[in-house]
């Protein structure tokens, strides 16, 4: 019988530790501040921006809120942040993603300062991240971590396997389980006998962007299964990249859709606007 793991549950915890952090943090007198930069009106951005709100308010994080008009000029954008990065009060900035075609995403990325990048996206915080070096890591693949560990699931010594190459998630996952002693294959669309790579995992992170491609003929036996994927489905009901219920049988422990990886993304970035002020 597979073991959920309940990320709702574990980024719950986090919260209830992030906000009696932040409520020693203000008895010494200091106050943690999220600048969050939204440009247009993208429905699935201003969900996520509004949960990143309701996350701040909970924990004590001051936010800040730019929501800025659809035909922004990427000067501007780029002189909002500028300001942000001198501002002492500010402790994180972070730009809701995808932004309009018009603006170049990796110089709105590169002008954060690494100091204040809580998104960890900033390429000397992924440098960092490579060398071993303290910096900021991308939120999702540092809650995949913490989903592994606070749920008892041994990385040191195991066979890991990720799905995706992404900077965002495959990239900085499999510097995350190198880091944690793990034995790391990545994995992408242009791998051969890819069923034959994924079956030699005892932990596999899907991040591959397909609803339900992974089926049970990916997965060994006991295997750990960590879903990255959310879309909807033809019922319109949410979805990962995993066929949940053809590989729920075979494995040892998996993350639902939703309910999974989804909340930690939000609890590790809370964390990162916490160790912001910690540093």
């Amino acid at each position: 019988m597979a073991k959920i793991i309940d990320g709702k549950a574990i980024s719950a915890q986090i919260k209830e530790e992030l906000k009696e952090k932040v409520s020693a943090l203000k008895a010494d007198g200091m106050e943690v501040t999220l600048a969050v930069i939204q440009v247009g009106k993208d429905a699935a951005s201003s969900v996520y921006v509004g949960n990143k709100k309701k996350a701040c308010a909970y924990i004590g994080i001051r936010s800040l809120a730019y929501e800025l008009e659809e035909d922004t000029s990427q000067e501007d954008l780029l002189a909002l942040i500028e300001e942000l990065n001198g501002r002492e009060d500010v402790n994180g900035i972070l730009v809701q993603l995808p932004l309009p075609g018009h603006i170049d995403e990796d110089k709105v990325i590169q002008a954060i300062s690494p100091r204040k990048d809580v998104d960890g996206f900033h390429p000397q915080s992924v440098g960092a991240l490579c060398i071993g070096q303290p910096g900021f890591v991308s939120c999702t693949p540092a809650g995949i971590i913490q989903l592994l560990k606070r749920s008892g699931i041994e990385i040191g010594g195991k066979e890991c396997v990720v799905i995706g190459r992404s900077n965002i998630v495959g990239k900085p996952m499999a510097l995350l389980l190198l880091r944690e002693n793990g034995t790391v294959t990545v994995t992408h669309s242009r791998t051969k006998d890819l069923r034959e790579v994924t079956k030699r995992a005892d932990i596999l992170i899907v991040a591959v962007g397909k609803p339900k491609m992974i089926t049970k003929d990916y997965i060994k036996e006991g295997a750990v299964v960590i879903d990255v994927g959310i879309h909807r489905n033809e019922e319109n009901k949410l979805c990962g990249d995993v066929d949940y219920e053809d590989v729920f049988p075979v494995c040892s422990a998996i993350t639902p859709v939703p309910g999974g990886v989804g909340p930690m993304t939000i609890a590790m970035l809370m964390n990162n606007c916490v160790e912001s002020v910690e540093r």
